[in-house]
């Protein structure tokens, strides 16, 4: 048995499919950026994982290592290793046929809260909006719906008329070969813009809602997400257009502080070469950082699977949590 997954790193001039077989295939399809997108590779290091263990059975410290080097292929997503934790743990208590079950409820669960997502979140869009998004939070990000551009689904299927301004999302380009990609392939109708353009968008009034995803999530709702999804919260709050975060709730990390979060440092390749070619001068030093920290005054509302949440978020975020775990 193997998952299949899409290699977006090929995108959107090729389509590609790699095999995910083990614990270590789905760390270097998760590292490599093969698959990324916090709910997305959480499910693909559940299964790598659950594949892992129903293939060789290593007993419990070996399995123990393997979650561990699964969950260390990106640090800043909690979706990542909370699924492997659980995959660990129905292992540990039900051996391997329990961990490949508890992968597929994590697939069937990650499913249905894009749905879910895009339900609540269409209620914020009105018929004509023209929402801007940044990087990729569709359903190459996530499974079917996606986050951000889940309400998006739920509102055209409602006939709603909506529009999306798509950035590009340097360094790797995430909006413009993906969201790009994704929202033409369905017909929606979609622009893309430089990240430089955000601005200049908004100060023309060309752009009535932001909707991104997030990779985590704190409980006083602090938003880690793509780099340069803050300066869009800042413009954002600077023009009054309304900036929403959508996410499963499998993205909220209900005990870290910000202090406590690791923002990932990516190789710096992705700033200096542009699709293999090099674009800057030998010997220049780079800075590469995967995310930024929005505060929550940035925050409009955060979409989830149960509901929308508003400020002060510790409380309905926690509202939202009880509900889930019940």
């Amino acid at each position: 048995m193997v998952l299949r997954v899409l290699d977006q790193r090929a995108l959107p001039t090729r389509i590609r499919w790699r095999d995910v077989d083990g614990a270590e295939s789905a760390r270097d399809a998760i590292k490599t950026m093969v698959v990324r997108g916090a709910p997305l590779i959480g499910v693909v290091g559940a299964f790598g994982l659950a594949l892992e263990l129903s293939r060789r059975d290593p007993g419990p410290e070996a399995a123990r290592a393997l979650a561990e080097r699964v969950s260390s292929a990106r640090p800043t997503a909690v979706n990542l290793p909370r699924a492997v934790s659980r995959v660990l743990d129905s292992y540990l208590r039900g051996g391997a046929n329990e961990a490949l079950r508890e992968a597929e409820s994590i697939l069937e669960y990650e499913r249905e809260s894009a749905r879910m997502i895009g339900v609540h979140g269409e209620q914020l869009l009105m018929d004509g909006d023209v929402v801007l998004t940044h990087c990729n939070a569709g359903a190459l990000a996530t499974v079917e719906y996606g986050t951000a551009l889940a309400p998006i689904r739920v509102a055209i299927e409602m006939g709603k008329r909506i529009r999306v301004i798509a950035d590009e999302t340097r360094p790797v380009l995430q909006g413009a070969r993906l969201t790009a990609f994704e929202l033409v392939k369905d017909g929606i109708d979609t622009t893309l813009i430089s990240d430089t353009m955000v601005g200049y968008a908004m100060s023309k009034g060309l752009v009535n809602k932001v909707i991104v995803g997030a990779d985590r999530v704190l409980m006083d709702g602090h938003v880690f997400n793509k780099i340069g999804t803050y300066q869009v919260a800042i413009l954002a709050r600077t023009h009054h257009v309304p900036f929403y975060v959508a996410m499963p709730l499998s993205t909220l990390d209900p005990t870290s502080s910000p202090e406590d979060v690791v923002i990932e440092e990516r190789d710096p390749k992705e700033v200096l070469y542009v699709r293999g070619r090099r674009i800057a001068p030998r010997g220049v030093k780079v800075m590469n950082p995967a995310f930024d920290m929005t505060p929550p005054e940035y925050v409009s509302a955060i979409i989830t699977e149960r509901g929308i949440a508003e400020p002060p978020y510790r409380e309905s975020l926690t509202e939202l949590l009880g509900q889930a775990q019940q």
